[in-house]
C-alpha cells in the first residue's frame, strides 16, 4: 500500500486489494449476520406472529371463495328446481291432478340456503376478512421492525468491536476517525434502514384500509340509525 499523507490524508484500510474477493467476503459476512439476527428469540416471536395472522387470513379468504362457489352452485341448482316445480304445477293444473307443493317447499328452502350463505359472505368481506388483514399488517410491520432493530443491535456489537481493536491506533495518533458505512456494519446499518421504510409502508397500509373501514361501518351504522 503506498501514499502520500500530504495529498491523501484520508486514508482506507481494506482486507484485500482484490476487490471481488473483497466484494464477496463482505457479502458472506452480512449473510452471516443476518442469519444470526433472524435466529435471535425477539425476532422468531415476531415472525410467528405474523405467520398465525398471515394463516387466518388465507383461511377466511379461502372461506370466502368456498362459501361463492356453494352459493353459485345453489343458485344454478335452485334455478333449475324451481323452473321444475312451476312446470309440474301447471301440467298438473292443466290435466286436474291435485297440485303437489314438494318442489316449492325445496325451493324455499334452498332459497333461505342461499340468503344465509349470502349473510356469511358478507360478514367475512365486510368484517372478518377487513380486520384479519389489518392484523396480518400490524405484525407484518412489527416483524420488520424486530429484524431491523436486531440488525442494529449487531451493526453496533461490530462497530464497538472494531474501535475497541483500534484503541492502539487511536492512542498513537490521538484522533482517528472511522467510517463504519463501507463495511459489515454499515451494510448491516442500510438494510436495517430498508426494513424499518417498508415497515413504515406497510403500517400505513394497515392505517388506510381501518380508516376505511371504520368509515364504512360508520356509515352503514348511521344509516341503520337513520331508518
Amino acid at each position: 500500500m503506498s501514499f502520500y499523507l500530504a495529498e491523501t490524508p484520508t486514508l482506507e484500510a481494506v482486507a484485500t486489494e482484490d476487490e471481488r474477493v473483497l466484494a464477496e467476503d463482505l457479502q458472506t459476512r452480512v449473510a452471516e449476520a443476518v442469519q444470526q439476527a433472524e435466529a435471535q428469540a425477539l425476532v422468531c416471536e415476531a415472525a410467528s406472529a405474523q405467520q398465525q395472522a398471515q394463516d387466518r387470513l388465507d383461511h377466511l379468504r379461502a372461506a370466502e371463495r368456498a362459501l361463492n362457489q356453494s352459493a353459485k352452485e345453489s343458485r344454478e341448482r335452485i334455478a333449475v328446481l324451481s323452473e321444475k316445480a312451476l312446470e309440474n304445477l301447471v301440467e298438473a293444473a292443466a290435466s286436474g291432478k291435485k297440485l303437489e307443493f314438494k318442489k316449492l317447499d325445496e325451493v324455499s328452502a334452498g332459497e333461505a340456503q342461499i340468503r344465509t350463505l349470502g349473510q356469511a359472505i358478507g360478514r367475512l368481506a365486510e368484517h372478518l376478512i377487513p380486520r384479519a388483514q389489518i392484523e396480518s399488517l400490524r405484525e407484518e410491520a412489527h416483524a420488520l421492525e424486530a429484524r431491523a432493530r436486531a440488525l442494529e443491535r449487531i451493526a453496533q456489537e461490530r462497530a464497538e468491536k472494531v474501535l475497541e481493536q483500534l484503541r492502539g491506533a487511536v492512542s498513537e495518533e490521538m484522533v482517528l476517525p472511522v467510517d463504519m458505512s463501507k463495511g459489515v456494519a454499515g451494510a448491516l446499518l442500510a438494510r436495517a434502514a430498508g426494513l424499518k421504510r417498508l415497515a413504515v409502508q406497510v403500517s400505513e397500509n394497515a392505517d388506510r384500509i381501518e380508516r376505511g373501514y371504520h368509515v364504512m361501518h360508520g356509515v352503514m351504522n348511521g344509516d341503520r340509525r337513520a331508518g
